[in-house]
């Protein structure tokens, strides 16, 4: 009789569909999977301490290497919360601007997943075709706070600089041009049959299963539920634009794609009616935060919509210029914590596409 024994795979750490240095302990009976371990911490760089030795200024530079495709965003939760703990109160147009360009790093996010996504199913032309426009998203951030990547241009108080002359105008006009490419994504991904049939049916996460893992973000709403911090919880100026949440109805790769394909659009949406409610408003983009600034005793959690889902930052003040600790709720840690269960059952070649499917970025799996 033939007798049959599972073994071991490692997928990864260096492994491009792993995006970034990212483990899998498979064990396969065949090329199916028995079950599938994560193992991360190879590009631990213990940003949480460090920031114990840093002043509260000097931590946004690191939160820009958390999810460095969406920097803007990891800014933002990390002033937001410095600011609820010294109960700061920022300008009206910093705030615009906080919104004009976290939208715009949630898409530079959105459209590199996209492409990627489409390069793991073996569809390298989406992968170019949103490049093109990335490129021109990063342009406008490098514009406004000097760097493409690392953008370190939210302060506590405000923002770093105001826009330059012409800028909102490019944005404005750039925005009107992004639906077109969208639709081009949907033309040449969304509907390819390949692509459909890597990943519909494929990875199903149901409602209980999302909430019980405490996952957030595109991954928890491609289940159906309707939770957006933006909509649900909103901080900065959320509550004055008008924009929909896009939901999924089978919780699989596709409907995880999908779902951030959607909310492209509605950045979009969001943007433009940021860059039409700011011109009316004028004045000073910081609040008047001390140059040495020690907020008082205490601690503060504040939690944002990031680019993969809830991002919160836990801040503890011992009345220092220093914050005592720090410590950061990470989207991509958490929604990886359904993998195993996500790709049992499944062959080794679909857990490029279930992985893909969580956006992770390793920086802030990590952290």
């Amino acid at each position: 009789m033939l007798k049959t024994q599972t073994f071991s795979l490692n997928f990864g750490p260096q492994h491009p569909a792993t995006h970034g240095v990212f483990q899998i302990l498979l064990t396969l009976d065949g090329e199916t999977i028995v079950k599938a371990e994560p193992i991360c911490g190879y590009l631990h760089r213990g940003i949480e301490k460090l920031a114990e030795a840093r002043t509260y200024t000097q931590v946004i530079p690191y939160t820009d290497r958390l999810d460095y495709l969406a920097a803007m965003l990891m800014n933002m939760g990390y002033v937001q919360a410095v600011e609820k703990l010294a109960q700061i109160e920022v300008p009206e147009r910093a705030e615009y601007l906080r919104v004009i360009t976290g939208e715009l790093s949630r898409l530079t996010s959105h459209v590199l997943t996209t492409g990627v996504y489409a390069l793991d199913i073996g569809g390298i032309t989406g992968f170019f075709l949103c490049f093109r426009e990335r490129e021109k998203m990063m342009d406008l951030l490098e514009e406004i706070s000097g760097s493409r990547m690392t953008v370190s241009y939210m302060r506590i108080g405000g923002v770093a600089d105001d826009a330059p002359e012409g800028w909102l105008d490019k944005v404005d006009k750039f925005m009107d041009e992004m639906p077109g490419y969208i639709d081009e994504y949907d033309a040449l991904i969304t509907g390819n049959e390949i692509f459909q049939a890597r990943t519909k049916h494929v990875g199903v996460l149901t409602q209980e299963q999302a909430i019980s893992y405490s996952l957030s973000g595109p991954v928890l709403r491609s289940t159906g539920v309707n939770y957006d911090l933006r909509k649900a919880h909103p901080y900065s100026i959320y509550d004055r634009f008008d924009f929909e949440v896009p939901l999924g109805e089978r919780g699989d790769c596709f409907d995880r794609y999908r779902c951030r394909v959607l909310e492209m659009r509605q950045s979009l949406r969001i943007i433009k009616q940021a860059i039409e409610q700011i011109k009316e408003i004028d004045g000073p983009i910081m609040a008047k935060v001390p140059k040495m600034f020690k907020p008082p005793k205490g601690e503060v959690y504040h939690e944002i919509e990031s680019s993969k889902g809830i991002l919160g930052y836990s801040v503890v003040s011992d009345g220092s210029n220093k914050p005592y600790r720090v410590h950061v709720r990470r989207p991509s840690f958490i929604n990886l914590g359904y993998i195993d269960e996500m790709c049992r059952g499944w062959k080794v070649a679909d857990v490029v596409a279930i992985l893909g499917s969580i956006d992770i970025v390793l920086g802030e799996v990590d952290c």
